[in-house]
């Protein structure tokens, strides 16, 4: 393949070939002279007068092919049961990794657009193993209702929605992981009829998206957050199409480009002769898909309902709805899973050290048992952990409170994972809830007690105890493993706020606190429970010291704001959105 070459597809009608000219001609004047640009338009009925119009404006850099694909959609829907939906050319998108083999990556770009920018930069980056590069969907942003029904009736949060009219696409991920297949069979599944092929796509690459900077989808609609000289691409969406109205938003840019082509004249009739009649029929268009999306968020048997009712398990459908419910509340502090209540830890039931050789022996079964345990789940895929980023802060430190968020009742081995790949040459000791040790029957209980676990207690000598325990673990250079967010909500994203007991544990034993962010996002398997089996990736953040400087108290709360900064900060690299810490509102300690 020839790394100088940039592939870039339209897919279009007759009608609609006119704007390709416009916005391939904006395209041409302002990419870079160092690569040559392979343009292919998909199409089944683009007339020889019209091709022939989009042939000449060929140059030194620029190569232009039209490709039927008439015979393609033949042959893929021969023996399929599926609708009429491939006679629409907004779904050519999802054949290019398959119809051109030779690629593996290229850009789509709807019709409809201006490209003020170098689109080999676009090109350029390095999505990774995402399926897509793709912008934020700013109509789910931005709109309530449409934001309500991609997120009741897609899946997908409403800042996690793409537009599809701009893609850079992972054609190797597409064919390896079989995207199209993908496609057809929730096709026969499922009628999506909001956003249609947008709402398959962002079904199917929910969690394999790399956000591109928004700038190359800068959607003609709401608001835009900078000056429209800084758009890197102008997607004239719904009905905001200059050709259409004269008083289009940012129209000007536009019609600039198209004075610079054969079609300037066509389309400028096609402004004048467009009648109220024609614009009372695109209000009426908008209302009736907003209308569309509201009745499909109050269907009952919507994409996700069918899947709460069919599929997944009705425990885990109710944890996510009442975590949904805390959320609003803010009540981030409590647990969402109901625990039984649990018997008083008294000091006489708790040797925190195990000095014992009993102790000794129940530990070394009880972790030889964990390992045992976790690598049978990571070897079926129903746990998958990749390798944590910032080993080397861990590596490096004797004695320090290590926070992770709480997502899981997998997650302490997660850590227990990120501890033995960092090196350390000493023991991790995680803290629990009294319920956690006192509960707990058989093999977890077990465990529970005796894979160097620190429970707190409602008895204030137990407590009294802990914190001898804790102060001796921490000057022999161990490390203690605490989830200050406190409560365990499954596979939650965001961060929440934090408790103070362990940032008040680094302080008292002047130890750093070594924070950590798990983020996550769906694979390909489903679990027992009917949701995707998570990926987790743990992010390691620098040491975070007491500072000397400071009374006890405002160091403890400055060690809290650092460490909540680390994971909001990860958080937004990661998942490619800011987030709004406004919303994390503190409830009390």
């Amino acid at each position: 393949m020839n790394d100088n070459i940039v592939p870039i597809f339209y897919a279009c009608d007759d009608a609609f070939v006119k704007y390709t000219i416009v916005s391939l001609q904006s395209m041409m004047d302002n990419a870079s002279t160092a690569y040559q640009y392979q343009i292919y338009v998909l199409h089944t009925n683009i007339s020889e007068r019209m091709q022939q119009k989009v042939l000449e404006m060929e140059n030194e850099n620029f190569s232009i092919r039209f490709e039927n694909v008439t015979d393609y959609l033949e042959q893929l829907t021969a023996d399929l049961p599926i609708r009429d939906y491939y006679s629409k050319t907004t779904y050519y998108r999802l054949f290019i990794a398959n119809m051109f083999p030779q690629y593996d990556k290229v850009i789509y770009i709807d019709s409809d657009t201006i490209v003020q920018g170098d689109i080999s930069q676009m090109y350029l980056t390095d999505m990774g193993d995402a399926y897509v590069g793709a912008c934020h969907e700013q109509a789910m942003v931005q709109t309530e209702q449409y934001g309500a029904y991609v997120e009741q009736v897609v899946g997908v949060e409403r800042e996690f929605y793409f537009n599809a009219g701009v893609l850079l696409i992972n054609c190797a991920q597409f064919r390896k992981f079989k995207v199209l297949e993908k496609f057809i069979t929730l096709l026969g599944e499922y009628n999506f009829v909001v956003t249609q092929d947008e709402d398959y796509l962002n079904v199917i690459c929910k969690d394999w998206v790399y956000w591109l900077d928004q700038r190359w989808n800068t959607e003609i609609f709401g608001n835009i957050p900078y000056p429209i000289e800084q758009a890197y691409v102008l997607h004239y969406i719904m009905t905001s199409k200059p050709w259409h109205y004269a008083d289009c938003r940012h129209g000007d840019i536009f019609w600039k480009y198209a004075a610079k082509t054969q079609v300037y004249d066509e389309i400028r009739q096609e402004l004048e002769s467009y009648t109220d009649e024609q614009r009372k029929r695109d209000a009426d268009s908008c209302d009736r898909l907003l209308r569309l999306a509201e009745e499909e968020t109050s269907r009952e048997d919507n994409y996700q309902n069918r899947l709460n009712q069919n599929v997944r398990a009705p425990d885990r459908v109710a944890i996510l709805q009442k975590i949904r419910q805390y959320e609003e509340e803010g009540r981030f502090d409590e647990d969402v899973e109901n625990d039984p209540p649990s018997p008083v830890l008294n000091p006489e039931d708790i040797d925190y050290l195990k000095k014992g050789i009993v102790g000794n022996c129940k530990r070394a079964i009880a972790f030889a048992a964990a390992y045992a345990f976790f690598n049978k789940l990571e070897k079926s895929g129903d746990v998958v952990v990749r390798k944590a980023e910032g080993l080397e802060y861990l590596a490096g430190v004797k004695g320090a409170v290590i926070t992770c968020n709480h997502i899981n009742p997998m997650d302490s081995f997660i850590m227990q994972r990120v501890f033995d790949d960092s090196g350390h040459n000493k023991k991790l000791y995680r803290v629990i809830r009294e319920g956690n040790y006192t509960n707990f029957p058989g093999f977890y209980g077990f465990l529970m007690r005796n894979c160097n676990t620190l429970p707190l207690s409602s008895n204030m000598q137990t407590m009294k105890k802990f914190l001898v325990a804790v102060k001796k673990l921490l000057g022999d250079g161990n490390c203690i493993l605490i989830y200050p967010e406190q409560s365990l909500w499954w596979n939650y994203r965001r961060p929440k706020p934090m408790k103070s007991g362990a940032f008040d544990m680094a302080v008292k034993n002047q130890v750093p606190v070594v924070p950590c962010f798990i983020t996550m996002r769906d694979t390909d398997k489903i679990g027992a429970d009917g949701f995707p089996v998570q990926e987790y990736y743990p992010h390691l953040g620098e040491p975070i010291w007491p500072d000397p400087e400071l009374s006890k108290l405002a160091a403890k709360e400055k060690l809290r704001q650092q460490t909540e900064d680390f994971c909001c900060q990860v958080y937004e690299r990661v998942y490619g959105v800011p987030l709004d810490v406004s919303s994390l509102t503190r409830t009390g300690e």
